[in-house]
């Protein structure tokens, strides 16, 4: 709760008040006084403590929740979210960074079979179309929140991967162990719109903003090991690049 938490005010400044509020609220989330899942004051109790107007901490409040740090919830109040997730544009696995960050990575895996190769996949893959490849769906989350949806081709063979392994572990890490020596890939991302079968998966609205990652992943041989189409939720994930002049 926002009771304990010190907000200071310089009713002097130019500064709106507002935004000094929505600061400092901030601030305390960032350093983890506020941790996720905190529940805040209700507008009116807040406003009473600051001695400021309703519509004044209704702003404050409104300006979290769009920056993506507070979200309303009904029958529960205004409450801060989880941490987004960033993670570099590295040859990883989601996983593995999840668990690097602490963000207590979990799976579902919705399904692990054969199917034919459609053409798109087959050209990727260097395989026939039709040819028989190892399809994957996964619902990776994230400190118990729904994340990511993961798609993933793989050539038939290639490690012996079971449910109960991918659970537990990230894919990388199984076709590591598994002998496979990736090297290299191409990556491409994108944004579009949630359909209705993803937004339920993902605990978001239809149509709500998705990150969207089109990877495959060659060994040292120049193979091509794994093909991934994966969408992410915008309000949780971001992907960080550094750029290096020539």
């Amino acid at each position: 709760m926002t009771s304990n938490l010190a907000i200071d005010l310089d009713r002097s400044s130019p500064v709106p008040l507002y935004f000094q509020v929505a600061e400092q609220i901030a601030e305390a989330i960032r350093r983890g006084d506020l941790a996720p899942g905190s529940r805040l004051d209700n507008e009116i109790l807040l406003a009473d403590r600051l001695g400021l107007s309703r519509p004044t901490i209704r702003q404050a409040i409104q300006y979290l929740v769009d920056k993506g740090l507070l979200v309303r919830k009904r029958g529960v109040g205004t409450q801060v979210v989880h941490g987004q997730v960033k993670r570099s544009v590295e040859l990883t696995s989601l996983y593995d960074d999840l668990r690097r960050a602490g963000q207590e990575p979990a799976t579902q895996v919705l399904a692990l079979e054969p199917r034919p190769a459609e053409e798109d996949v087959a050209a990727v893959l260097g395989v026939e179309p039709g040819a028989q490849i190892l399809y994957l769906e996964r619902l990776r989350f994230a400190a118990g929140e729904p994340l990511a949806l993961l798609h993933n081709w793989l050539p038939l063979g290639l490690a012996q991967l079971d449910a109960g392994d991918l659970r537990r572990r990230g894919l990388y890490e199984l076709l590591r162990g598994a002998g496979v020596r990736m090297r290299v890939a191409n990556q491409r991302i994108g944004a579009r719109a949630a359909t209705q079968v993803e937004a339920k998966l993902l605990a978001e609205r239809r149509g709500a903003p998705l990150l969207t990652m089109v990877r495959t992943t060659y060994d040292d041989q120049g193979r091509a090991v794994e093909h991934g189409s994966h969408v992410y939720r915008a309000s949780l994930y971001s992907l960080e690049v550094t750029l290096i002049e020539r």
